[in-house]
């Protein structure tokens, strides 16, 4: 038996119902602004809460924020020195990559039998080159400065470790002496040469100038050192090492006292953006009784010296050539 359905379709109903009329662009323009509503209060039901206002209000304190801060001028800093504190940055981040490895002391060669005949320090093109670190620092930092002078025939490259625990500059200069006379005697050369890093710069110095190291090293070569002292981060002073750094220290004093007769030769690469220099030219030499040339590197920081390749080319040719003094060079 068939069931008719309970509502029997037709055509007519499945034809669609027409759209509802919108209200014309002319009602809507007559319609009110605003409608009136009654208040909470007096519709029906329970009452509904009344929002509060935020314990601490952030309006008034951001406004006077915003309007504080647009007083206050914003800090501009010149491109290359930008420039210069991103290229530091990628170099600390790959040296604290290397860091580790340059903590234990490179193994050193037997030293020569005394029969050996020594090789004339006078005349010796290339004598052995001893590489000094910075504060805080050790050996790693000369990785890529060693594999250029390697590369380009120098055959006896020694990179000291001093112990980060020094508190003293002077004993640390005696402490290189002593590596130095042991160099000497391994090697059969009567002088070397020496590369130093920002402090190691300032001990070979003091050695050369103190304790009659010019005898033992024919150049000395520094890079970013403080020669007349630094500013730089004062809060670093309870470290005794950085308040010989000072300017005005004892240390500082001692190495502008005369030194008639040096026999050691000066390099100082110092950079316009050397951030641990202030000011910038404090890593210049400019004792008369030094013969010393100080060659300027431009948009470099300070972490940058021991490993751009125009320094380490301005290195070789310092290591190379016969020093005038109060010579001048710019690196670009």
């Amino acid at each position: 038996m068939k069931i008719p359905p309970l509502f029997p379709l037709s055509r007519s109903s499945l034809t669609p119902f027409p759209p509802p009329s919108l209200p014309s662009l002319t009602s809507l323009i007559s319609l009110p602004s605003f409608i009136s509503l009654p208040p909470l209060s007096s519709l029906p039901g329970p009452a509904l809460p009344v929002p509060r206002p935020p314990f601490f209000p952030l309006t008034p304190v951001l406004t006077g924020l915003l309007r504080h801060l647009g007083r206050v001028p914003l800090l501009r800093f010149p491109v290359p020195l930008l420039r210069a504190s991103v290229l530091d940055l990628a170099i600390l981040t790959g040296h604290l990559a290397l860091y580790p490895a340059g903590i234990i002391q490179e193994r050193r060669a037997a030293p020569l039998p005394p029969e050996t005949r020594r090789l004339p320090a006078e005349g010796r093109a290339r004598p052995p080159v001893v590489l000094i670190h910075g504060f805080v620092d050790n050996r790693s930092v000369f990785v890529l400065l060693r594999r250029s002078l390697a590369r380009h025939g120098w055959p006896y490259l020694i990179s000291l470790n001093y112990s980060p625990l020094t508190c003293d500059i002077r004993s640390a200069a005696e402490l290189l002496g002593r590596e130095i006379e042991e160099i000497c005697a391994r090697t059969g050369h009567g002088r070397v040469d020496v590369v130093g890093h920002s402090l190691g710069g300032l001990i070979a110095r003091y050695y050369v100038q103190r304790l009659s190291g010019d005898s033992r090293i024919r150049t000395l070569v520094t890079l970013g050192t403080p020669h007349e002292g630094t500013a730089a981060f004062p809060l670093a002073n309870a470290h005794p090492v950085v308040r010989q750094m000072r300017p005005g220290s004892p240390v500082i004093e001692e190495l502008r006292l005369p030194a008639p007769g040096c026999r050691t030769h000066f390099v100082s690469f110092w950079s316009d953006h050397d951030q641990l220099m202030a000011p910038v030219e404090t890593a210049r030499i400019a004792h008369p009784d030094l013969p010393a040339r100080n060659v300027r590197v431009s948009g470099l920081g300070h972490l940058a010296l021991p490993v751009h390749p125009a320094v380490a080319t301005g290195i070789r040719q310092a290591l190379e050539a016969d020093l005038v003094p109060d010579g001048s060079a710019v690196v670009a």
